[in-house]
């Protein structure tokens, strides 16, 4: 292929992918890919710049189109997300297993916000739910956009790859570190905290008092302190005796609060809850 092929080639695709995002489409367009159920509500799972992608949608969404977007492990203890549906939220999902919340995961929720938000008509600001390990994605993502974040709800979340799952080759791989760079890493979310506490983006932890898997001295209790010390604002949820499973409340009723309270219009009245889901 002569140079002056490919670089025709090369401007019809980004003339193809500029002309796809000056159509912005909305939530009530058709998704694409394939339809699933999500609790009795719609599941769309999808492909897009070969991300895979998965949203569910309620079946009125709310006014300005809020939305949860969940870090990892899609659908479990899914309570909270069951109640923000109810509340006429989105809930957002898109792959970065085998990431850890290195760079290229943040670049694939870059280019998924970009998506929701601009393609979707999304709220610019979502609620970002960290379960587990998700809790590396969430923050590294939220540090860099604090602007495009209105709350973080964290559950047993990793706040640095140093305590779990430990300087392994899977994160040296992902992070592109060497070991000796790996302990001297100054990435992860007790690390980068000034971003959020500089926008004010409020913090909610669910935590077991008994985690071993990761523990809470090593992870949420770093965050507490020194967010509260920049300024922060953030309340967190002890499960006494508790561990890292289950994750979540019973009642996500303190979750959920947390999360309307920082998304939607204060004036918006909150909506009873769909019979079909009960």
């Amino acid at each position: 292929m002569s140079r002056t092929t490919a670089l025709l080639i090369a401007t019809c695709f980004c003339l193809s992918i500029t002309a796809q995002a000056a159509e912005p489409s909305t939530p009530d367009a058709p998704w694409p890919g394939k339809q699933k159920t999500f609790h009795s509500y719609d599941r769309h799972d999808f492909t897009i710049d070969n991300l895979k992608c998965r949203v569910v949608t309620p079946r009125e969404a709310a006014a300005g189109t809020p939305w949860v977007w969940r870090a990892r492990f899609f659908g479990h203890a899914p309570q909270t997300d069951i109640a923000l549906l109810e509340q006429g939220f989105h809930v957002a999902y898109v792959d970065v297993s085998g990431l850890f919340g290195a760079p290229k995961a943040v670049a694939r929720w870059d280019a998924f916000y970009t998506y929701l938000t601009t393609q979707r008509g999304f709220a610019d600001k979502p609620a970002l739910e960290a379960m587990s390990r998700g809790g590396l994605i969430a923050f590294n993502w939220a540090a860099k956009n604090p602007d495009k974040v209105a709350c973080i709800y964290a559950d047993a979340p990793v706040c640095d790859f140093k305590s779990w799952p430990g300087i392994t080759p899977k994160i040296l791989k992902a992070y592109n570190l060497t070991e000796k760079q790996a302990k001297a890493y100054k990435g992860n979310p007790i690390d980068n905290l000034r971003p959020l506490a500089k926008a004010g983006v409020p913090l909610l932890h669910v935590v077991g008092d008994a985690d071993t898997v990761v523990p809470l001295a090593e992870n949420t209790a770093v965050i507490e302190k020194r967010y509260k010390k920049l300024g922060g604002s953030i309340h967190v949820i002890h499960k006494e005796d508790g561990g890292h499973h289950p994750h979540s409340l019973k009642d996500p009723a303190p979750i959920v609060t947390f999360i309307l309270k920082h998304t939607l219009d204060p004036a918006a009245p909150a909506r009873e809850a769909d019979p079909a889901t009960e």
